[in-house]
């Protein structure tokens, strides 16, 4: 693997992750959640959205486009099979969500 490659924690900016966790499946985002952080998600567990129970963004720094998107297809997801997910954002995520910034960084 080169220094250049996106799974390469040293030049990945932001994570998301599948915990499983004693309250559930948890989807996990930290950091500048880039197009190469939802790239990496993608590769590990697939397109299609996990079923999760809750989603900590409280760690996200800045969210991309992707990264928005990402998000919004685990939300909608739950909530179309009658599972809606907590959500704990961070002030980064829910200015992203509320339409008061564009998704950051790279997309």
């Amino acid at each position: 693997m080169s220094p250049q490659t996106p799974d390469n924690p040293a030049t990945r900016r932001g994570v998301v992750r599948l915990l499983n966790t004693t309250g559930g499946r948890l989807l996990c985002l930290a950091g500048a959640v880039d197009a190469a952080a939802v790239e990496a998600f993608w590769r590990r567990y697939g397109r299609e959205p996990a079923r999760i129970d809750r989603i900590d963004a409280r760690s996200v720094t800045a969210l991309s486009e992707p990264g928005r998107e990402l998000l919004l297809d685990h939300v909608e997801t739950a909530e179309l099979a009658g599972r809606p997910v907590e959500l704990r954002p961070s002030p980064a995520v829910t200015r992203v969500l509320t339409g008061r910034e564009r998704g950051a960084g790279t997309g």
